[in-house]
């Protein structure tokens, strides 16, 4: 009965409380939309980092990890292959031999991370080979051919077929040049990833650098949710001096960032329904008020306090059960149509490229969040009750039904 009553009483002024509805059904859209861009950005920067720079696992000797230096090479490399190999968990993996160096054209010269790879076990670990804008990927043909990015290209003034020369210093610590010519130009979604990388075959840089081993293997799992779990048994078949590290080790402020992603998600919500709470709190005063005679009357006939608090109570939080589901049901038809669409972000290509994001993004929130939502909503506009309740309890029954408004 208590509740339609409340639900009768809630509609008196139909004009207040669809007002009261439709701000929080927008606050919520706005507040769910920025959830799930944040949860876009995140899942956009460790995807790209997975698929273009770390994969899933990496293999170093634990010396490069402290010192990246070109003699700090994986010891005992066959073992390594082999207990990869007999893994059910590794979907793919490839040797990399890493070097520090200059690429230099008649035009200008940069630092970047020389990545000697094998082209045919590349394309089944990270996806740079889907990122060639021009020419070709790697493969067996031809003289000394190598991958730089459109960042360079442009900084050197390179295009396909231009000589390049890779200085570095090798195995026994001499300074070598060596004439590369271009055979491909590629953008992955990073710019910084793209200023600082070039990729030649492995064969052709363990030849020159006199390098006979390589300083990574990148891993590729069958299943990400496995991740810890395929970390731990790696780490048990790899011996030392190797080690074995996660993309979220290899990147350990990226890890923190995404893992602070739920943290400031709530904290947004929880700022939207304290707000929208000052607001439950107005529209309840303003109706307890205009029926204080009537409260008076209820209360002079023999309806006890507590059912008159309990009445009250139950009009805010049908008032915010019905605001919460509204704004989220409003909200989820939102992401089921970002999720297909995406949501284009062109305009702000170069700023999301510097920091490896993609420019269209597809908002997502997981079903925990739309409950946590409405949970909150609710119990914020059950508190928000207590105050005007409170306050129109406190009148004795002659005084609430003589006062006037």
């Amino acid at each position: 009965m208590l509740i339609k009553l409340a639900w009768r009483n809630l509609w008196r002024n139909k004009l207040r409380t669809a007002i009261m509805l439709s701000a929080m059904v927008f606050g919520l859209l706005g507040v769910i939309l920025m959830m799930g861009f944040m949860n876009a950005i995140g899942q956009s920067l460790v995807s790209n980092v997975i698929s273009y720079q770390t994969s899933h696992l990496q293999i170093h000797n634990q010396r490069y990890i402290a010192n990246p230096d070109i003699n700090a090479t994986l010891v005992d490399e066959a073992a390594i292959t082999r207990a990869l190999d007999n893994n059910s968990f590794i979907d793919a993996y490839s040797a990399r031999l890493l070097i520090n160096g200059m690429v230099a054209s008649a035009k200008n010269s940069r630092g970047v991370m020389i990545n000697g790879i094998n082209p045919a076990d590349e394309v089944n670990v990270t996806s740079i080979h889907h990122t060639i804008k021009q020419g070709e990927w790697l493969d067996n043909r031809g003289r000394n051919p190598i991958l730089v990015s459109e960042k360079i290209a442009s900084r050197l003034a390179l295009r396909l077929g231009s000589k390049v020369v890779l200085t570095f210093t090798d195995f026994a610590g001499e300074v070598t040049g060596v004439a590369f010519k271009v055979k491909g130009i590629f953008r992955s979604p990073s710019s910084t990833f793209d200023e600082s990388n070039v990729y030649v075959r492995q064969t052709d840089l363990a030849r020159h650098s006199k390098v006979t081993a390589n300083h990574e293997i990148s891993i590729k799992l069958t299943d990400i949710n496995k991740l810890d779990d395929s970390y731990q048994q790696l780490l048990t078949q790899i011996s030392p001096p190797n080690t074995v590290q996660t993309w979220s080790q290899i990147q350990p402020l990226l890890a923190a960032m995404v893992a602070s992603l739920s943290t400031s998600n709530f904290i947004i919500l929880g700022i939207f329904v304290l707000a929208m709470g000052f607001g439950i709190i107005n529209i309840m005063l303003m109706s307890v008020f205009e029926r204080t005679q009537e409260f008076g009357v209820l209360m002079a006939i023999g309806m006890d306090k507590a059912s008159i608090f309990k009445l009250i109570v139950i009009e805010s939080g049908l008032l915010g059960l019905v605001g919460g589901l509204l704004g989220s049901a409003v909200s989820l038809l939102l992401m089921l149509i970002l999720q297909r669409t995406g949501l284009p972000l062109a305009a702000l290509a170069e700023g999301l490229g510097a920091m490896g994001i993609d420019t269209v993004l597809y908002p997502w929130v997981d079903a925990n969040s739309y409950l946590i939502t409405v949970i909150m909503v609710l119990l914020s506009s059950l508190a928000a009750a207590l105050y005007p309740a409170r306050q129109i309890l406190k009148k004795p029954p002659v005084e609430a039904m003589s006062e006037k408004h």
